[in-house]
């Protein structure tokens, strides 16, 4: 284990917590604009107004999936969850965690050879705070990785 990295204590939830303030800002800003201008336009019909409404939560909706993306770490695993999908992993189906310069977001390599992106960790608007998640998720599967193997 990194000398340098506590171990935080699980369950723990990684989460880019700025760009999703930023994105959950939008889609209520989104949400209430379009509302607001459907209900201002002395013009439309009411079934226009419900589109515009209807269109507004859709916008909403998409821009709330890409808030969705988190990493969340307890005693057995960890959860990744992504936009559309989430995923389930033992401590042990975990051999490293990567956050590599230029990354969008932190990747999983797994045991069975593959690699799974966790979305919730990403340096996007705050690169020191993802440096500094990715390398306490390094920590625990390291620590997971000498409890196993001793």
């Amino acid at each position: 284990m990194s000398d340098s990295t506590p171990l935080p204590e699980l369950p723990v939830t990684f989460r880019p917590g700025r760009t999703r303030a930023v994105l959950l800002t939008a889609a209520v800003a989104i949400f209430v604009t379009v509302s607001l201008v459907a209900l201002l336009l002395d013009r439309l019909s009411t079934a226009e107004r419900l589109s515009f409404v209807l269109t507004a939560a859709l916008l909403s909706a998409v821009v709330l999936v890409l808030a969705r993306p988190k990493v969340v770490a307890d005693e057995s695993g960890v959860t990744v969850v992504n936009f559309a999908s989430t995923r389930r992993l033992a401590w042990a189906e975990i051999v490293q965690v990567h956050l590599r310069v230029g990354d969008p977001w932190v990747f999983l390599d797994l045991s069975d050879g593959t690699s799974l992106a966790a979305i919730g960790i990403q340096p996007g608007i705050a690169k020191k705070h993802a440096i500094a998640d990715a390398r306490a998720l390094r920590a625990l599967v390291e620590a997971r990785a000498e409890q196993h193997h001793s």
